[in-house]
């Protein structure tokens, strides 16, 4: 929400790109990507298909330098609206650009009663390394974990929609967008509360104290879902997505399995994607995951309409678990050089989507080795052939400045997907 009246020029310079959003996102190519992902996302491919997420090399492609608007709201949909632009003009994946700004509700969580001391280093508060003091020392200290209250403001959304209507004059859709509010159903508190290489240990030596743990985390994010569902905080992720994120861990969400037949305007779990993941614990055996991970994760995983599992962890040793506890499992992410494409293909055939996760280093080294890249990228088209196949460019940390690298890689990516499809 805007804290002050945005200038008259900064409304100028705003509805000027919200135009050529429009325009792009009224092209007929903009269509056949949707047509695209709704193949895939239904296991009925048409050919690979290749998306790229920039994260944080966005900052190469775009940095804020390049901002023309003043007001601090007004920067960031600047900043939103440019990277649609340059995403259509300088990727050129298989992305669809969308006309639509996405107003979330804002919503409140009065935590879990326990809280872990970050300490940053050299004393700095940014992205550089950290590590942390976890609040749970013994069995008591779990006594003091409760189930956070929830909150969920619905008028404020309604007054941001009215807001940005006003700004952007009619030419762009101003809508409600609940989005999940959470990364995954994935155990990275467990981490924060207890401590990482604690809970290693503690699978052997004290699994009482990850079980208790593991039951608040488990029962407080039921009791966010039950309230978000309530509150109608929620609509159907099935279409469109914003430019600086994505669905899972990597993908658009397009399909018209969702969301469910009963669907009445009002989004509920059933309606959406969902994601779960277990990078904390990707050296763990399968016995391990079952126990302090996947028991807690299924009873919300179930209540989505379609899962997709994993992100950057190698998942070889658990497809078979995944396959037989999770039914409405329909990706699963392949991150090399961690995880075997040999084995997923494997697994994986006939029952999931092949989410690739090439190594984004191939594209942050001194000089990119694009013979090898493409080798990479055929050998993964080779072994999955015949499977519903994304590739999937992601976790770009850099591109050394030339970010021109990027629009190469989709070029010899969308390539060999057409080659060999």
């Amino acid at each position: 929400m805007p804290d002050a009246p945005i200038p008259a020029r900064d409304l100028m310079i705003l509805r000027e790109l919200a135009r050529r959003v429009a325009e792009i996102a009224a092209l007929p190519i903009q269509q056949e990507r949707i047509e695209l992902w709704k193949a895939l996302n239904e296991m009925r491919p048409i050919r690979p298909v290749v998306a790229v997420y920039p994260e944080r090399a966005w900052d190469e492609m775009l940095p804020a330098s390049l901002l023309q608007c003043e007001h601090n709201h007004a920067r960031n949909l600047e900043m939103d609206l440019r990277r649609r632009i340059y995403h259509h003009e300088h990727v050129a994946d298989d992305r669809p650009i969308h006309a639509d700004i996405l107003i979330a509700p804002a919503w409140g969580h009065s935590g879990l009663g326990v809280h872990s001391r970050t300490i940053h280093a050299d004393g700095h508060d940014g992205p550089e390394a950290y590590t942390w003091d976890p609040p749970i020392k013994t069995m008591a200290d779990t006594e003091k974990m409760r189930v956070g209250e929830v909150t969920v403001d619905l008028d404020a959304m309604r007054r941001a929609i009215v807001i940005h209507d006003e700004i952007f004059d009619g030419v762009l859709n101003v809508r409600h967008y609940g989005s999940i509010p959470f990364w995954s159903v994935g155990i990275s508190q467990l981490a924060q509360l207890r401590g990482l290489g604690q809970a290693m240990m503690d699978m052997y030596d004290n699994p009482d104290i990850l079980h208790a743990i593991l039951s608040v985390l488990r029962d407080d994010r039921m009791h966010l879902m039950d309230v978000f569902e309530r509150e109608g905080y929620l609509t159907p992720n099935n279409d469109v997505t914003p430019i600086h994120y994505f669905i899972g861990s990597g993908h658009e969400g397009y399909t018209d399995e969702l969301p469910a037949a009963d669907y009445r305007g009002v989004g509920r779990w059933k309606d959406m994607w969902g994601l779960g993941e277990m990078q904390e614990f990707s050296g763990v055996g399968p016995a391990q995951f079952e126990e302090f991970s996947l028991q807690y994760q299924l009873p919300m995983l179930d209540r989505f309409g379609l899962v997709d599992y994993g992100c950057c962890e190698p998942l070889d040793r658990m497809y078979d678990l995944l396959l037989a506890r999770i039914p409405k499992l329909r990706r699963v992410s392949i991150t090399t050089p961690y995880a075997s494409k040999r084995i997923a293909a494997e697994k994986l055939a006939g029952r999931c989507i092949f989410d690739w996760k090439p190594n984004p280093t191939w594209l942050a080294t001194e000089v990119v080795d694009w013979d090898g890249v493409e080798a990479d990228i055929r050998e993964t088209l080779d072994v999955a052939r015949g499977m519903p196949i994304n590739i999937i460019m992601k976790s770009t940390e850099t591109f050394r400045n030339q970010p021109d690298r990027v629009g190469k890689y989709v070029d010899i990516a969308l390539r060999l997907a057409c080659e060999m499809s």
